[in-house]
């Protein structure tokens, strides 16, 4: 977990509030909303990987998505706050013997369950050698982590708790390798936190208190470098417990899962060079249909018109095997339709060119 740069006593006060944290849940029974808790259906690998994780580490699981991408084995995953080491066990089993998880986490207590349960795994899963580390480092400082080193970082609800989220993600950045990807799960909120709201720490121990608001995190995320945010799937958290409902008044807050590419080339927007794809269906999980995010679910051997960015997002990364590409970057025909963005000039009808989403 992160911590605040303020100190009290020589100890900051992430470090006090993030031990509160922890202290005060003592295993994820004691929640007062969902927002800290994943709502979604496994896949059927990721269910069966799960029959193989020790209770205690599944126990003191805290998250609010599922982020388990596919197409990962022999990979290098970076798994940011990953407590007790559910998610990082699971990453072990998908990845395989010849991949490598890390996972990082600030607390101390939670890092030496999950440490001492490596062994214990690795039996269970017949690997002859451990394929999991675990390191206690602050996720905004990742700098016992070499640059241009991990394939994919994994993130479950822990962004929400650090204090400089720009830090965390420039560092995510560094570290991934070129076409790597940050895919994760945070929750969110409809408008800025006022700053009591921020302070309460039963909301902070909710993983509310430290949302970013939407328009904010895509904003930094660009500005960091992930330069086209994907949003895969998101859900209005349930607020059960009337204190948190009426101090938060018409604010929202939403569960989300994100994929930041580490690929400098994205433009702005969404560009037509009258590219597709057509997806093999080769990836074990997804035998029928890939869905990149929540508005590309491309089935399996249909050609999928796609705009320049989506095109460079299946061509230069982990998932371009998987991928028969059409066309090239010789024309340009505009911004791809339905991309959310129109021509703002007037034609010659007086209208302008529209466009719906993409």
């Amino acid at each position: 977990m992160s911590t605040f740069t303020e100190s009290v006593h020589g100890e900051s006060l992430g470090v006090i509030k993030t031990k509160s944290y922890y202290e005060a849940l003592g295993n994820n029974s004691n929640l007062k909303t969902d927002a800290c808790c994943t709502s979604e259906k496994p896949s059927l690998e990721v269910r069966e990987a799960l029959k193989n994780i020790k209770d205690e580490c599944i126990e003191k699981y805290y998250g609010c998505g599922l982020v388990f991408p596919g197409c990962i084995k022999g990979l290098h995953i970076l798994d940011l706050g990953c407590g007790a080491g559910r998610d990082a066990f699971v990453m072990s089993q998908l990845v395989g013997p010849e991949g490598l998880v890390t996972g990082v986490d600030f607390s101390n207590e939670m890092l030496s369950v999950g440490i001492k349960n490596i062994d214990w795994h690795m039996s269970r899963f017949s690997y002859p050698n451990s394929n999991v580390r675990f390191l206690q480092a602050n996720i905004e400082d990742l700098s016992s982590i070499a640059s241009d080193s991990v394939d994919v970082i994994i993130s479950n609800c822990v962004v929400n708790l650090s204090q400089n989220k720009r830090s965390v993600f420039a560092e995510a950045y560094r570290v991934l390798k070129k076409g790597g990807e940050m895919y994760f799960s945070d929750v969110y909120s409809s408008r800025r936190l006022p700053q009591a709201l921020r302070d309460d720490e039963v909301i902070w121990g909710e993983c509310i208190s430290g949302a970013l608001y939407w328009n904010d995190f895509l904003r930094l995320a660009k500005q960091e470098g992930f330069l086209d945010p994907r949003l895969v799937k998101s859900r209005l958290i349930n607020v059960n417990n009337a204190r948190i409902q009426e101090r938060l008044g018409d604010i929202r807050i939403f569960s989300a899962t994100y994929r930041l590419f580490k690929l400098p080339e994205l433009e702005p927007d969404c560009e037509d060079y009258g590219q597709a794809v057509i997806y093999k269906g080769t990836i074990a999980s997804d035998p029928y249909s890939y869905i990149l995010d929540d508005h590309h679910i491309i089935e399996t051997g249909k050609v999928f018109p796609v705009c320049g960015n989506t095109f460079r997002m299946l061509h230069d990364t982990r998932l371009r095997e998987h991928f028969t590409f059409l066309g090239d970057w010789s024309r340009h025909f505009g911004i791809f339709s339905g991309c959310g963005k129109s021509m703002p000039f007037e034609t010659a009808s007086g209208k302008q060119d529209g466009a719906s989403c993409c």
